[in-house]
């Protein structure tokens, strides 16, 4: 990779410096980037140390490395850090953090606590291409990919500012991850390397609305990283109106290519299902999202619709929602309702959409 390359590449020369971010680099690449400055490859992994198990902010935090060496990557490499906008808090103890982007471009993250577990919700894209119905993160149209620095640069402003390690890791914000492939695999690297974040395969989970084009590459990945389908509705008619990527992937490609999946190895599936009141709420959907889940045998994650602006669709009542629920386990079916934590804050399922001044 050469300098300025990846970051060029991804969004259409827009920044008007050139350089690449030194973190969009795994640590292979960084070391070749280092012997090609003639340095020993040893100075990748104190590197790496410096910017991911101590999160220094800049290259003169570089403390151990000599000063020629510092001053040398400061002229190769950016440092490009996410900058705060907003904050908001909600009274489940979910927080929404927007950030600002080095071309003035939003994304946001959340942060949520469960128990002693610490997980952060990350976004992938500015904006989404696939509009699905139900979600705000599409309705002011696809922006830009984040480059492997921005989606890993949520993770180190957030383990900052929190002065703890988060526990597990979501790819379920803003856009759709296997369609910024490139960056998301090298985030995923740097953030597993026991050089980096060392955070295990098994506490990161990939969200995908089915973007069957990257499965190969997923698959190729060889880590035990959990994956997460978007379902929400049984058959293509349905679907086709929640979620347009459908009408590229239908149901039953998509079906396939996750058995496949499985087939090769990967982590067992979770099915994502927001019930929409009177659209996909039936005893009939419930049966034909069992057909699915024991075909993938895979475990449904169910989540009640939370209002998006705009949008003309409505929550079952709690009633219905465990009712479905049952009806799925009556069927041997794993099923957890999910709740729909922040909701009030704007920060539940469906609801990012990276707009600064939002309530």
């Amino acid at each position: 990779m050469s300098p300025g390359g990846f970051f060029c590449d991804r969004i259409g020369g827009v920044a008007p410096d050139p350089r690449t971010d030194i973190r969009d680099l795994t640590l292979p690449e960084l070391k070749a980037e280092l012997e090609a400055l003639g340095e020993r490859p040893f100075r990748a992994g104190q590197i790496f140390d410096w910017l991911y198990k101590k999160k220094v902010p800049g290259f003169d935090g570089l403390a151990n490395l000599p000063r020629g060496l510092r001053q040398a990557l400061a002229a190769r490499f950016a440092f490009r850090e996410l900058e705060p906008a907003d904050t908001i808090a909600s009274s489940d103890g979910t927080t929404r953090f927007l950030f600002r982007l080095h071309d003035g471009e939003h994304v946001e993250s959340v942060l949520i606590p469960a128990g002693r577990r610490l997980t952060a919700c990350l976004s992938t894209q500015v904006g989404c291409k696939f509009g699905c119905a139900f979600c705000a993160s599409g309705r002011h149209g696809f922006k830009r990919h984040l480059a492997p620095s921005e989606i890993v640069g949520q993770v180190l402003v957030l383990e900052r500012a929190l002065g703890r390690r988060l526990s597990n890791l979501v790819f379920m914000g803003m856009g759709e991850p296997l369609d910024n492939w490139d960056s998301v695999e090298r985030a995923i690297r740097i953030m597993n390397a026991p050089e980096g974040l060392a955070v295990a395969a098994r506490r990161m989970t990939i969200s995908t609305a089915g973007f069957l084009d990257a499965f190969g590459r997923l698959e190729a990945l060889d880590l035990q990283i959990n994956l997460s389908v978007s379902l929400h509705a049984v058959t293509d008619r349905l679907r086709d109106r929640l979620m347009p990527i459908n009408r590229r992937f239908p149901l039953e490609e998509l079906v396939a290519v996750a058995e496949s999946y499985i087939r090769s190895g990967g982590r067992m599936l979770t099915l994502e299902y927001i019930l929409l009141r009177g659209l996909n709420d039936s005893l009939d959907d419930a049966d034909g999202l069992a057909a699915i889940a024991r075909r993938l045998r895979a475990k449904v994650n169910l989540i009640g619709y939370s209002p998006v602006e705009g949008a003309p669709f409505e929550t079952p009542p709690q009633a219905e929602v465990a009712r479905f629920a049952r009806w799925l386990e009556e069927r041997k079916i794993k099923t957890l309702v999910r709740l729909s934590k922040g909701a009030d804050i704007a920060a539940a399922c469906g609801q990012l959409a990276g707009r600064p001044g939002r309530s």
